[in-house]
């Protein structure tokens, strides 16, 4: 009992610094509830029914049936937290986010779908956050959801050093590789299926931001390998390998004390899903049967543009208005109905009743052409967007 009761000091020291960052921990919780509504004059891939996505336009007449849809959703619905912990390190920051708008394997579907699992103790972050090749501040002050079509748009698993923070910064990340390759006139060859992807090294990015009180200049880059392998066991090797790069210039220029220009041009090879709204990283570009490595594949150059104008009428009302482009330099075996380039245009108009309350009124339109078919397709739709903000720090 002596013995306990010595002890019980300095167990209650060894607690109080413990205790004492605990409560210096602050907490923020936020999201919004939104909900969309809208009709679709022409047609789009059903599992993106509520967006524009050039990519999911109709490669040939009437691929997903008859024109004119109405379309609801609260897909946009998010919820977050975030902490901040002082520390003799630094802020130690941490945010949780997810909304419901599902891809991949659930694309159409109404589902929790993770945006940011990220953690920053002072110049050194981890986790699912923004690369450092896209810039997100480029995103208009739109209500469609998916967003400009030639923008960089990426959130990856990435480890990150920021030495310089602030206005102006600098980030460097080594980020998780990945990459889709296209077959083309090829895909159906049974030599194709032992195709294995291969990824030794990580992607490289980084970014240089310039602030001012104009609003700033940033530049950034990325590097990456792209590598496949062959496990089949006949003669042929179709084994080959890529380098991945890109240049992402951005801006946003302040016009006046109501306005914003929103500005980008990105430029590079094998860097598709880093991009918005662009299809595989890889394609064939041409067969020598007479070789026991046949196949030439290369890094599809793509292009990217993103010019729009936000600007605030009064504190209740705002316009955003723009265009983007997207355009791949599509190899030579790819099919005629290949995805080549990607128009998108919005301008809406947005009122905010009371603190925290969006409404608006949206016209969209996207425009898909094909490879070398001669083949285009475009989509109109106009969407009235409610949305409901809420934010708390405990």
């Amino acid at each position: 009992m002596k013995r306990i009761l010595f002890a019980l000091p300095l167990l209650l020291a060894l607690a109080a610094p413990a205790r004492a960052q605990v409560d210096e921990t602050t907490f923020d919780l936020y999201g919004f509830i939104m909900m969309d509504m809208g009709y679709d004059f022409k047609q789009v891939d059903p599992a993106w029914f509520d967006v524009i996505r050039t990519t999911k336009l109709p490669a040939f007449e009437d691929q997903f049936g008859a024109d004119g849809n109405m379309y609801f959703s609260v897909r946009q619905t998010r919820f977050g937290v975030k902490s901040y912990t002082p520390t003799d390190l630094g802020d130690f920051k941490t945010q949780f986010e997810w909304e419901l708008f599902g891809t991949g394997v659930d694309a159409g579907q109404t589902t929790i779908r993770l945006r940011h699992a990220y953690g920053e103790l002072g110049k050194v972050g981890a986790g699912q956050y923004w690369s450092p090749f896209m810039d997100i501040d480029v995103f208009p002050n739109t209500v469609e959801y998916w967003g400009p079509a030639g923008m960089a748009f990426f959130r990856n698993v990435q480890l990150r050093f920021m030495p310089i923070q602030g206005d102006t910064r600098m980030t460097i990340a080594l980020e998780r590789p990945g990459a889709s390759g296209d077959g083309g006139v090829y895909s159906d060859r049974v030599e194709l299926g032992d195709i294995r992807p291969h990824f030794p090294l990580p992607d490289l990015s980084a970014e240089y931001r310039v602030g001012r009180g104009w609003g700033y200049f940033e530049v950034a880059g990325i590097l990456r390998r792209i590598e496949w392998e062959d496990a089949g066991t006949d003669s042929l090797d179709l084994s080959g390998e890529v380098t991945g790069w890109g240049i992402n210039v951005s801006s946003n220029i302040k016009i006046g004390d109501a306005s914003t220009a929103r500005l980008q041009v990105v430029y590079g090879e094998g860097i598709e899903n880093y991009m918005n709204d662009a299809p595989a990283d890889v394609a064939i570009n041409d067969v020598n049967p007479s070789s026991t490595a046949p196949i030439d594949a290369i890094a599809l150059p793509v292009l990217g543009v993103v010019a729009f104008l936000d600007h605030n009428w009064s504190e209740r009302y705002s316009t955003s208005v723009g265009y983007s482009m997207v355009d791949i330099d599509n190899a030579d075996a790819q099919v005629p109905s290949a995805f080549h380039r990607g128009h998108y245009a919005v301008g809406n108009l947005l009122y905010y009743p009371v603190q925290n309350v969006m409404c608006g009124i949206e016209l969209q339109y996207g425009k898909r052409e094909n490879f070398n078919d001669g083949f285009t397709s475009d989509d109109f739709r106009i969407q009235a967007s409610f949305r409901y903000n809420f934010a708390r720090t405990l």
